[in-house]
């Protein structure tokens, strides 16, 4: 089977976006004009225009074939053949990829744990989880600890580093996170219950697999993994190497989010985030800090849990801006299968603990199995 993918172009008539997406399937494969191609090369590596149509205002909807023999099994190499040399090129957009389920298999098969497998690691079998994230930035590996602590007592299920925390001479990498871990673990002692933290990760190659070596021997279970700045292989890698549930995010990720070119956001932060490893994948909800529509969020949850051959479907994480005032309406809206992540309006609030027990309790009261 092949790999389909669909590209929004710019083309003055029909016969200019045919042109266009012939240069995309020769572009992306063998960087020569046609007939410099020889014959079994083109026939077995050069990308397939299958149909090209219109879609309005000068833009049409190509889609071409890839042999997945050019991917490997390789997600950098994936990513260079969806928008590599074309991403240089004005008005391309990757608006939707078909996935043969041997290229899936051959990439690494997906989150290795999923949305099943984090809910056994929060102990949440039917209900949409929690998240709250560690800030800001300059507060001491301490300080930071003792937030966890109250969060975990309030009864959030997943207390994450902000993806800025790194290894920074106010809370280092090491401490922050034996402090924190230490924290939630005391916390649940003391409620038995089930929170996790999820340090973030996020380095050079060598270092993220070091950190997250160094997580999961302080017991966390899982991590946050930016996953562009640290290259969407890392996901999978850390993953595989840890054990560790893997949450994506999206930083770096709005370069690629124009109306007329990149890779569209349900495709990057749903299906190539998903395949890459990620369990759960944060992205901007609709009506917060960024501008993410209704639609486009929709699409988001869809790819990330709906049916891709043996893929299991990861969380969605809506972030950006979420007011615990209206988490039941998001719950609502979303399902269960959510986390939602809850940051500035617990914050504003004056005893962390309290906030947290005011939002568990709620989620536990309007969600559905």
């Amino acid at each position: 089977m092949d790999l389909r993918v669909t590209y929004h172009l710019a083309g003055s008539d029909a016969r200019d976006a045919a042109r266009r997406a012939e240069d995309i399937a020769l572009e992306q494969t063998v960087e020569l004009a046609a007939d410099a191609v020889p014959p079994a090369i083109a026939e077995r590596i050069v990308g397939r225009v299958e149909s090209v149509e219109p879609l309005s205002d000068g833009r049409w909807r190509a889609v071409i074939a890839f042999n997945p023999v050019v991917v490997g099994g390789d997600l950098p190499q994936l990513l260079n053949l969806l928008f590599g040399n074309i991403s240089l090129k004005p008005g391309i957009l990757v608006a939707a990829i078909d996935w043969p389920p041997e290229l899936l298999a051959a990439l690494g098969g997906g989150p290795r744990l999923g949305i099943a497998g984090l809910r056994a690691l929060a102990g949440a079998p039917d209900r949409a989880l929690l998240c709250t994230a560690l800030k800001p930035l300059g507060l001491s590996a301490a300080e930071l600890a003792e937030r966890c602590y109250r969060f975990a007592l309030g009864g959030i299920d997943i207390i994450k580093d902000d993806h800025s925390l790194a290894d920074q001479p106010p809370a280092p990498f090491r401490e922050r996170v034996e402090r924190c871990q230490e924290a939630v673990a005391r916390a649940n002692r003391e409620t038995g219950g089930n929170a996790l933290y999820f340090p973030n990760v996020t380095a050079g190659a060598a270092a993220a697999l070091e950190r997250a070596d160094l997580a999961r021997r302080a017991g966390c279970r899982g991590a946050v993994v930016n996953a562009l700045p640290a290259g969407l292989d890392a996901v999978r890698a850390l993953g595989e190497s840890s054990g560790l549930a893997i949450m994506a995010h999206p930083s770096l990720a709005g370069a690629f989010f124009h109306a007329d070119h990149g890779i569209a956001p349900e495709v990057l932060l749903g299906d190539i985030f998903r395949v890459a490893g990620s369990d759960a994948v944060i992205y901007p909800n609709v009506g917060g800090r960024f501008t993410f529509s209704d639609a486009t969020c929709a699409a988001i949850n869809d790819r990330l849990r709906r049916p891709l051959g043996e893929v299991r479907p990861a969380f969605p994480v809506p972030a950006g801006g979420i007011d615990a005032a209206r988490v039941p309406h998001w719950v609502e809206r979303y399902g269960a299968d959510t986390i939602l992540l809850v940051g500035g309006s617990l914050y504003a609030q004056p005893d962390l603990t309290t906030a947290a027990r005011r939002l568990a309790d709620q989620v536990r009261r309007h969600s559905h199995g």
